[in-house]
């Protein structure tokens, strides 16, 4: 930008302002009608202002936008007799002041900074003693340090922030709501139980145990995840998309599960412009995922964002002493940076690993769905769509998942944000968590390798002489059963749907589609699953493949950058609603053979 900053630009408004109003208070201790022959007394002060801003080279768009008024008698002084004094300007054209007939009231000419929720007033009505200008300077001074945060700040972050209150806003709001409702909460409730646990629940992973408190989501064995209480499919009514009937947004889920409030267009678009201006990956960063391209992928990204600990401001303001009521507020700031990073850092090791080169540029006039996909190599409007309905619904299933724990966990230790997630992407690397999906794909594959080597057709009955050959042969469908669920998983329905929509004759879609017709029967026959209903994972793959991201050792990424919007979310909350240490109790099995000793 050419020309003065708009921080130096505020601060000469501020020191322009506090002259003249050292000026004008000796002139307002004089009668309210001046002397028609005063002539010591200063031009208008807002004129002063416009001279000063019609002076600078700044563009438009980062100037406050000032609005002419007239001034009461009080500090009008370019009444003459009746007349009108003009003022002459080389920087300005000449205008003409006239003092009103009653008294005004001067509203700030300075926009709200963000954050500001009203518009401060001040009374310029007559008055014999002195107008105290520190609200106006005040303004400068606010507008003038929200000018320097925002500095590097885009363009459309800045012009957004101006008329939408930011997801920052909102959440200063809510978190003294909730932090007292949290309290009635254990207040009425603390000493009443959620339920017994028994041996095979201790036994058996802690299945069912009511034992975590999560807010972002709910998981209902027979109806599935609500998110902040909506289905899947109303986020798909609901959430603000890229175009009419299109996929929700990934940023207006990320509002939703921050605030528990369905998002604008407005408010969605300003968290795009949020997460652009933070998306900055260090270098040292980038080095460390060049040096380990033969390592999985999971190793690749855990190591990344472990290594961005160096950049956490919770860890460095926890270093300086800061009081636990702000931790927050630093852990806010890491959680939407980690969020912002994420997509490069996941696509620098796509791009590394496979082609051995860096992603393409980033495109902060997209969204982040679609920038991701740009960096990734892929220029195609389904696949972006994909892309937003595949990172809202792998974000967030409720708090006992082992990714979700195990961030939640970690986090509670007062684990830095970076760190924190770190442990819960290396949950979501296990064979039993996140890396089912790239298994699904590969038993589909061999499927679809030997149909095509015995001349196969893909049909109910030999779908179902393959499934139960794999059974007889002491293996498990990848793809069906849950820990939780006792239905079909409804992120399986809306990818099924998807599939149904953009492409329906596709080979490796219509195996996805057979076998979902014949396997739950298959299964409840075998008589050794509790549900035989296909999950999350028995459909990605098969769309990845369709739009050519076909390294599925690579999927589980994929996973980790949806998965750290949910989790990341609720870290917030921790820390907000100041919840404690995790410290479960643990027994050995003799104590639980004694224990029921014990009661005989």
């Amino acid at each position: 930008m050419n020309g003065p900053s708009q921080y130096e630009h505020n601060v000469k408004l501020i020191d322009t302002l506090k002259d003249l109003a050292d000026s004008s208070r000796s002139h307002c201790q004089q009668k309210a009608a001046a002397s028609a022959t005063s002539t010591n007394i200063p031009p208008p002060l807002l004129f002063r202002c416009h001279q000063l801003s019609s002076s600078t080279t700044q563009p438009a768009s980062t100037i406050p936008a000032f609005t002419p008024v007239s001034f009461s008698p009080a500090l009008e002084v370019g009444r003459r007799s009746g007349s009108s004094t003009r003022v002459e300007s080389s920087n300005y054209p000449r205008r003409k002041l006239v003092a009103p007939t009653q008294p005004q009231t001067l509203t700030r000419p300075f926009r709200n900074p963000p954050g500001a929720r009203h518009s401060s007033v001040v009374d310029c009505k007559k008055q014999t003693s002195p107008p105290d200008m520190s609200a106006i300077i005040k303004s400068l001074r606010q507008t003038a340090a929200v000018a320097a945060r925002s500095s590097a700040m885009p363009a459309a972050a800045r012009s957004l922030s101006t008329a939408t209150p930011t997801l920052l806003d909102e959440l200063k709001e809510q978190i003294p709501v909730r932090q007292e409702a949290l309290k009635k909460l254990k207040a009425e409730h603390g000493h009443k139980s959620l339920g017994e646990v028994t041996v095979e629940q201790t036994l058996g992973g802690a299945r069912g145990i009511k034992s975590l408190l999560w807010e972002t989501s709910l998981l209902d064995a027979e109806e599935g995840i609500r998110f902040r209480g909506h289905t899947i499919p109303d986020l798909q009514k609901l959430l603000p998309a890229k175009e009419e009937g299109g996929e929700p947004l990934p940023e207006g889920l990320l509002w939703l599960l921050m605030t528990g409030e369905i998002p604008t267009a407005a408010q969605t678009a300003s968290v795009t412009a949020e997460l652009h201006s933070r998306a900055k990956v260090p270098e040292h960063v980038r080095k460390i995922i060049r040096d380990l391209k033969h390592a999985h992928p999971m190793t690749q990204l855990s190591a990344a964002v472990t290594a961005m600990n160096t950049e956490s401001i919770f860890a460095k303001k926890y270093a300086e002493g800061i009081h636990k009521s702000t931790y927050w507020e630093y852990t806010y700031e890491d959680s939407m940076n980690l969020i912002a990073r994420l997509p490069e850092v996941a696509a620098l090791i796509y791009r590394n690993t496979y082609f051995g080169e860096s992603n393409n540029a980033y495109d902060s006039s997209l969204d982040y769905s679609a920038n991701f996909n740009r960096m990734l190599g892929f220029d195609n409007a389904e696949f972006d769509e994909l892309m937003r309905l595949y990172l809202v619904i792998h974000s967030d299933h409720e708090g006992g998942n082992a990714s979700a724990h195990t961030t939640h966990l970690v986090g509670s230790t007062l684990s830095d944000p970076y760190l924190s997630l770190a442990g819960g992407l290396n949950a979501l690397a296990g064979p039993l968590h996140g890396l089912a999906n790239q298994e699904v794909l590969g038993w589909i594959l061999e499927l679809q390798a030997e149909f095509h080597a015995k001349g196969l057709e893909v049909n109910k009955e030999t779908i179902t002489q393959f499934a139960w050959d794999t059974l007889n042969a002491g293996k498990v469908i990848p793809g069906y059963g849950h820990a939780v669920l006792r239905k079909t998983d409804p992120r399986y329905t809306c990818q099924r749907e998807f599939g149904l929509k953009y492409m329906p004759k596709d080979e490796l879609f219509r195996i996805v589609d057979t076998i979902y017709q014949v396997m739950p029967g298959v299964l409840t026959e075998h008589g050794k699953t509790k549900n035989p209903y296909p999950n999350v994972d028995s459909h990605s793959g098969v769309l990845l493949q369709y739009y050519g991201l076909t390294q599925k050792n690579y999927y589980t990424v994929l996973f980790g950058v949806s998965r750290a919007i949910g989790v990341l979310s609720q870290l917030f909350w921790d820390r907000a609603l100041s919840l404690p240490l995790e410290r479960p109790k643990s027994v050995t099995s003799e104590w639980i053979n004694n224990h029921f000793a014990n009661q005989k």
